[in-house]
Parts: structure tokens; C-alpha cells; sequence
């Protein structure tokens, strides 16, 4: 039977990936997952495709997010409770994400890291800045199917950020879940769409250097879809909340 083989959030939209055993899902998504993330001065959304230092940046926060710690890679730590000023509404990709600047020295030393400023915001729903959907699930087969078909000895998962990452699939096997209803530990989701990849998929995970064209390898042997999406990976809207755990089962219903 399919299983969850890893579980992958980013407390800070854009920064390096956590990898934690066990999560709650949300109608919204996991309470941590991308609770912060970083606006231009023109309050527009940062784009991680274009700013690789901030792919060397862990942060960690809790699911109330009300404490967030960056450690950079030149081993500074900044650690601390989160004070809030102003508020402000983001948009991501088409939807308002009302949120409040994070006061403090994050903001300062992100802008520091990708020289200009930006700001640090939080989110005021749990789980309010995921992208488009609340859950992303990728299977191990479609990445080992991306690595043979471009020659490839491995494809690391991180490189598309999905939330839920399963084992013991065949290749794609998750495209054949849309419009089906399907079993992750306790929660329960229905499969909506596939996911189209963007620019930030060509970035290596640790140095967001860009090493790999990782949409040419999957447009190569995939196509595209109406017109131009890259298709990889499956977006679900949260049927039932509840909590997934490393090795749970993964079952369509």
C-alpha cells in the first residue's frame, strides 16, 4: 500500500524546507506551513525563483506561530517571540492573504542577505499563505520516472515542495487520483488538479543556484497541458482534517 515516505513545510514562504514526522492538516493546510513569507517594498510577493540566497535560510516556527527562529548559513541564529505591527494584504497568485508586518531584525537581515529591502509578514489565518491549494502530493516513482527519462541518477523531491510525498506507487500514479477522494493518516482530500511547476523547480534545494532545467526534462517526455503548463505532482483540497504521520498509509477511497 502507498505511504507517506516524507512531509516537507516551509514555516517562511521561500525559505529552506523543515522536514517534520508528523503534521496536522487543515481545512487550510498545515498551521506552519508558509504561516510568514516576504513582500518587495511595493508589497508585492517575493519570488523565490529569482532570489537563490533565501533557498540557504532555515527557519522553524510554531503552530501558533508565534515564535519564528532563522538560522543562516554563515551560522548566525536569530530566535525570538514575534511581535506584529502594521497590517497588510498580499496577493498570491489571484487571492488576498491578509496578514501584519513582522517587527523585529528577521526582515532586516533577510533584506541584508538578498540586498534590497523587503519585509517580513505573518500570515493572520493558520496556514494562510499556501499557494494554491492547501495540500501537494508527489509520488517517489514520478521523480525516479523524471531521473530515468533524463538521464538522471536522481531527482531530489525537495526541488518541488510539496507537502506529502508518497512511496510505493507506480510513476504518476497520483494523476490518477483527480476527482477521487483519498485517505492520508487521519485526514482525508480530494485530489482537484495536477500541480503546473514554475522557475523554482531548476534550483538546486540546499543553494538555490539553478543547476538543473528541470521543466525542459519534464515537458520532454510529458507535454504540456492546456498550452503550457508543466505538469508534476497533484494539489488536494482537506476533506476531513487530522493528523499525518511519516509511514502512514495512503489510500484513495
Amino acid at each position: 500500500m502507498p505511504s507517506v515516505s516524507r512531509l516537507a513545510v516551509a514555516p517562511v514562504k521561500g525559505l529552506a524546507l523543515t522536514h517534520p514526522d508528523e503534521v496536522q492538516v487543515t481545512p487550510f493546510g498545515v498551521p506552519q506551513d508558509r504561516r510568514f513569507y516576504l513582500v518587495e517594498e511595493s508589497g508585492k510577493l517575493v519570488s523565490g525563483t529569482k532570489d537563490s540566497p533565501l533557498f540557504t535560510v532555515r527557519p522553524a516556527t510554531d503552530e501558533a506561530g508565534s515564535r519564528l527562529s532563522l538560522a543562516f548559513a554563515d551560522g548566525r541564529t536569530l530566535d525570538g517571540e514575534v511581535e506584529l505591527g502594521d497590517p497588510a494584504t498580499t496577493m498570491f497568485f489571484g487571492r488576498a492573504v491578509p496578514g501584519r508586518v513582522v517587527l523585529g531584525p528577521w526582515g532586516d537581515a533577510l533584506s541584508e542577505l538578498v540586498g534590497r529591502p523587503i519585509r517580513l509578514l505573518r500570515a493572520d489565518d493558520t496556514a494562510g499563505g499556501f499557494d494554491s491549494f492547501p495540500v501537494s502530493l508527489l509520488s517517489e516513482a514520478s521523480l525516479e520516472e523524471l531521473a530515468r527519462r533524463s538521464g538522471e541518477e536522481r531527482v531530489d523531491g525537495r526541488r518541488f515542495r510539496m507537502l506529502v510525498q508518497v512511496a510505493g506507487t507506480a510513476p504518476h500514479e497520483e494523476d490518477g487520483w483527480l476527482g477521487r477522494r483519498v485517505q492520508i493518516g487521519e485526514a482525508l482530500v480530494e485530489v482537484t488538479e495536477q500541480d503546473p511547476r514554475c522557475r523554482m523547480t531548476t534550483r538546486n534545494p540546499d543553494t538555490g543556484v539553478r543547476d538543473w532545467d528541470s521543466l525542459k526534462a519534464i515537458k520532454g517526455y510529458r507535454g504540456v497541458t492546456n498550452g503550457d503548463g508543466i505538469m508534476f505532482g497533484v494539489y488536494a483540497r482537506v476533506i476531513r482534517p487530522g493528523r499525518v504521520r511519516v509511514g502512514d498509509p495512503v489510500e484513495p477511497v
